[in-house]
């Protein structure tokens, strides 16, 4: 009964996903290893170069959210302050939960096209501004630490202006 209800789930979850419209723009990002098997692709905090002006994170979500939403969310508030502390504190990057069924989120909900709970990352970068949902942090989030090492590196790579 439990395996069941288990398919049933994850089957009803893709089926929201996939009508929600968040499945695209998936990445499809590897991750590298050295001969050691240490990530090649992690940044040191001193090889952190900063090339744009502003980093927007948003969690978006609804009134009610399930676990898979509001982990999400959490996961990526635990990575921007255990490794993005600075960069937070400086404006550099701004990161906030945003209810997209409020009255007084709709024009932040229009401008990222946010159409469900997802989490965006918007650039701003010589006056112009990009806003790219990241699709990939739903199929992490059954591995913090491979959540938290994924998203630090994707962060690492925009504000390197990549």
């Amino acid at each position: 009964m439990a395996v069941k209800m288990k398919v049933k789930y994850e089957t009803i979850m893709i089926l929201m996903l996939l009508t929600l419209g968040l499945l695209s723009g998936c990445s499809n990002e590897t991750k590298k290893e050295d001969r050691t098997g240490n990530d090649v692709n992690r940044l040191s905090d001193s090889e952190r170069d900063i090339a744009i002006e502003k980093l927007e994170i948003y969690h978006f979500h609804g009134t009610n959210q399930c676990y898979s939403c509001i982990t999400v969310g959490d996961y990526a508030e635990e990575t921007l302050n255990t490794y993005f502390k600075d960069e937070l504190e400086k404006g550099i990057i701004v990161f906030d939960h945003i209810n997209g069924e409020l009255p007084e989120n709709k024009d932040l909900v229009m401008k990222y096209g946010a159409t469900g709970s997802s989490l965006w990352i918007g650039v701003y970068n010589d006056g112009n501004f990009t806003a790219e949902q990241n699709v990939q942090v739903w199929y992490k989030i059954k591995d913090k630490q491979d959540y938290m090492n994924y998203l630090k590196r994707v962060i690492e790579q925009k504000l390197k202006g990549n």
